[in-house]
């Protein structure tokens, strides 16, 4: 196992531990303060019995969003580091860093697809929803490492999204396109959750990848929760036919409509 996935297991064992309520007090109010988190949408600080409960809380105040069938919405909270079309089979990893989509896929994509890259940082909201309504085809998952995917390391490591274990759902959008959606791990998460596919069970057996189909696609409706981190990371999104694209390097809730499918 790699010294990165056996730090996020260990790291994830202490952020699951319910510490006494006083002590537990404490280092939520730590954690809060040193990533200067905003909990007026969730339960207050001293609700959470673990630092996991904390880094999972669930939304208290419903988000609104625009449900027309072409608005596609955000996933998650977080800061979109690139997006735009993917030229030759290859897209940013960050600016001046390209990465082959069909290693990230494990399969290629036709021609006429655009991407969004969203980075969760420690203080966002970690679930991670539907950006339109899909029907689920499939699923992979690719064991991996989990280096961490902030801006300094993205401009190190070469590859990183392809390094990283993953969990790629390749569903249909309401045009019968092909939807792709990404959940990449990084350094201490404990685990990604599919809602749909509780057979996944991630950073456990290095070098040990799956594939699940469905016979019946699994419908997901825009909005709906796909699933969560167990810290932040990092979420791709692949669709055929965008525009209207928002600008670069802007903090996004999930909810927020960033682009119109054509």
């Amino acid at each position: 196992m790699k010294w990165s996935n056996r730090f996020s297991k260990y790291f994830g064992n202490f952020a699951n531990k319910a510490f006494p309520r006083v002590f537990q007090n404490i280092i939520n109010i730590i954690y809060v303060k040193i990533f200067n988190i905003d909990l007026s949408d969730f339960a207050p600080i001293e609700s959470y019995k673990s630092l996991n409960e904390l880094f999972t809380r669930y939304l208290r105040v419903k988000r609104d969003f625009d449900n027309t069938k072409d608005r596609l919405i955000s996933p998650c909270d977080s800061l979109i580091t690139q997006h735009g079309e993917v030229f030759s089979g290859m897209a940013l990893q960050i600016k001046g860093m390209q990465y082959n989509v069909k290693e990230l896929l494990g399969e290629e994509i036709a021609p006429g697809y655009f991407y969004f890259n969203f980075y969760l940082s420690p203080s966002d909201y970690h679930h991670y929803h539907s950006p339109c309504d899909l029907e689920v085809l499939s699923v992979r998952y690719f064991a991996g490492e989990l280096l961490p995917v902030n801006k300094p390391s993205l401009k190190k490591n070469i590859d990183l999204f392809i390094k990283n274990e993953r969990v790629v759902v390749i569903a249909k959008d309401f045009r019968g396109e092909l939807f792709y959606f990404v959940a990449i791990g990084a350094l201490n998460v404990g685990q990604m959750v599919l809602n749909f596919e509780p057979a996944i069970q991630t950073n456990t057996t290095a070098g040990l990848n799956a594939f699940y189909k469905y016979e019946n696609p699994i419908i997901i409706h825009k909005g709906q929760e796909i699933g969560m981190f167990k810290m932040g990371s990092t979420v791709v999104i692949f669709a055929k036919g965008l525009k209207n694209l928002p600008a670069r390097e802007i903090k996004v809730k999930f909810g927020d409509t960033i682009a119109t499918l054509i």
